[in-house]
């Protein structure tokens, strides 16, 4: 760990798990925590479930889209959830859910107000570079079955 300025900064371990279907749209999942305390099973089972539900009552149109999906242990118990498809070729869309602690039990949407707002941190940063390279050798494929099997295929593990 490295202390700059307000925040001790530390290296997290992304982990690839099974694909999600949701209605038409194939999504890599990927879970970002760090290597000693890693997404607890019934947190992903609850993720899982939530994106499964947003998208079966059409609070998440992601029909015929691929993307990703990232699961973000921050801290000892809030989690950000963060689907993410592309769109129009060469456009990455999010929505930002989040569930924090014991209290809440679910997840929920994020608000994001004002025209200044977070995006992503540099740990998930870490695994959108890889999903970058990925879809940008999509885009020069034959744009296929093959190729999304390859796009679906091509995850990250490891260090962020």
């Amino acid at each position: 760990m490295l202390w700059h300025g307000r925040a001790m900064h530390r290296r997290k371990y992304a982990r690839p798990g099974p694909v999600l279907a949701l209605k038409g749209a194939s999504l890599k999942w990927y879970e970002i925590a760090p290597a000693e305390a890693p997404v607890p099973a019934e947190i992903s089972a609850l993720a899982r479930s939530f994106l499964e539900r947003e998208a079966e009552r059409g609070a998440m149109k992601v029909e015929g889209e691929q993307g990703f999906v990232l699961l973000h242990r921050c801290g000892e118990s809030f989690y950000f959830l963060l689907p993410c498809t592309w769109r129009n070729g060469n456009e990455l869309w999010e929505t930002v859910y989040a569930k924090d602690g014991p209290g809440s039990p679910d997840f929920a949407i994020v608000p994001l107000h004002g025209p200044h707002r977070p995006t992503y941190c540099v740990w998930e940063l870490g695994v959108i570079q890889r999903e970058q390279q990925a879809w940008d050798s999509y885009l020069f494929s034959q744009g296929d079955d093959a190729a999304r099997t390859e796009y679906l295929r091509a995850g990250y593990e490891g260090p962020v």
